[in-house]
């Protein structure tokens, strides 16, 4: 009797899903390729790795990603400044998110791993979301982390720059890190760098300058690059 009910009721609220990923499907359009490919691959080799038990995804946004990692076995935690920072709100129809700000969080609990992708670039006070991230970490836990990136130089806001291609009329910065940066981050937190991976994305001195190159090259740090795939280590 309850298989006969639920069955039904099941189905019907299956239809508004069903209609949302068929409209998705349809009004498919291409604008440009994005940095996704080179940072899932960087997350799911260390996934692979480090086979973590529980995962905090900070920054998901409107992506699948802690419901692939929560379908590779993980427990997953997934959390984004809803408020903060989507002027109109977000909802996410692939995975749960807990609305809060990484800088000034509420949840506080210990994780295996932590992902970060594309996320920091867009914070005003990115010291602080790396502070509490690695915080968060189990000792000889790992957090991957990507942003755009150039070994010797930081920059506020390349949407700004003259010559970026885009970015000119959104609400958030982003920034573009340096070594500076990175190794105040991981030195003031007992954590060490384990991996790190340098990107050529464009042909200019940052992120968004000049032409895009497709596909993407990875290079050695002396090379021109704009984006960092990164994996740091807590120290126990």
């Amino acid at each position: 009797m309850i298989r006969e009910v639920a069955v039904p009721i099941k189905m019907l609220f299956d239809l508004y899903p069903r209609f949302i990923c068929s409209r998705e499907f349809r009004r498919q359009s291409f604008e440009r390729f994005n940095e996704r490919s080179v940072e899932y691959s960087f997350v799911f080799r260390h996934l692979a790795r480090t086979y973590p038990r529980k995962v905090l995804d900070v920054g998901t946004g409107i992506s699948a990603l802690p419901n692939l990692m929560q379908y590779c076995g993980c427990i997953v935690t997934a959390i984004d400044n809803v408020k903060g920072y989507w002027s109109h709100g977000m909802v996410n129809r692939h995975y749960h998110i807990i609305n809060d700000d990484i800088t000034d969080p509420r949840i506080n609990e210990k994780f295996d791993l932590i992902t970060c992708i594309s996320v920091l670039e867009h914070i005003q006070e990115p010291t602080a979301a790396m502070r509490n991230m690695l915080r968060f970490l189990n000792p000889d836990g790992h957090l991957v982390v990507t942003f755009p990136y150039t070994e010797n130089s930081y920059a506020a806001n390349v949407y700004e720059l003259a010559g970026s291609s885009y970015g000119q009329n959104f609400n958030y910065i982003c920034q573009s890190f340096s070594r500076k940066e990175l190794s105040i981050w991981v030195q003031v937190n007992h954590a060490e760098i384990i991996e790190q991976e340098y990107w050529q994305f464009w042909d200019g001195d940052y992120w968004t300058l000049g032409h895009q190159l497709i596909p993407p090259r990875k290079v050695a740090v002396q090379d021109k690059h704009q984006m960092s795939c990164v994996l740091i280590r807590k120290k126990a």
